[in-house]
């Protein structure tokens, strides 16, 4: 992650990526500075410089997951959130989009950061049922429901705007 600066947050892409079966590909992640802070988030991440949205998103699922998306889905909700990580405060805007894979199998080797090295446990796909029974913390919190909500068609057509 990078230090924010004072022109405001720094402003990311996600991508909720789906396999054939309708799971959704989660990161497990840790703050290195502080192990028993741990989470499950999308994969994703901020966009370099002359980056545009969807770029970004393409390049941090293929470094990430080693999965490459030609082309990404909707916009399904916007993100904004404040938080401590390697004893600094953040602050990020992400866009989330819609991903379909057709296969679960990197076609790219893994690109991590040394940041994504020193907090990544582990990647995992879960089921809607999964997700709901999940005692871990979620990024998004609302992330069951969410995804309830679009493998049922219920998804407002617009993107929605998530704080925290």
């Amino acid at each position: 992650m990078t230090v924010p600066t004072s022109t405001g947050p720094r402003i990311g892409a996600r991508v909720l990526l789906l396999d054939p079966a309708d799971r959704v590909l989660l990161i497990h992640a840790l703050d290195p500075a502080d192990p028993d802070h741990h989470w499950w988030e999308l994969p994703g991440g901020g966009l370099d410089e002359g980056e545009d949205l969807h770029d970004a998103a393409r390049r941090e699922v293929a470094e990430e997951t080693g999965i490459l998306l030609p082309v990404l889905g909707r916009e399904l909700w916007v993100r904004e959130s404040r938080f401590r990580y390697q004893g600094r405060d953040h602050h990020r805007v992400e866009h989330v989009f819609l991903g379909r894979t057709p296969s679960t199998a990197p076609q790219v080797a893994l690109k991590p950061t040394e940041n994504e090295k020193a907090g990544l446990i582990e990647r995992r796909w879960w089921t809607a049922e999964d997700l709901r029974q999940c005692r871990d913390k979620l990024l998004p919190a609302e992330l069951p429901a969410l995804l309830d909500d679009l493998l049922a068609g219920r998804f407002s057509p617009a993107p929605l705007t998530l704080t925290g």
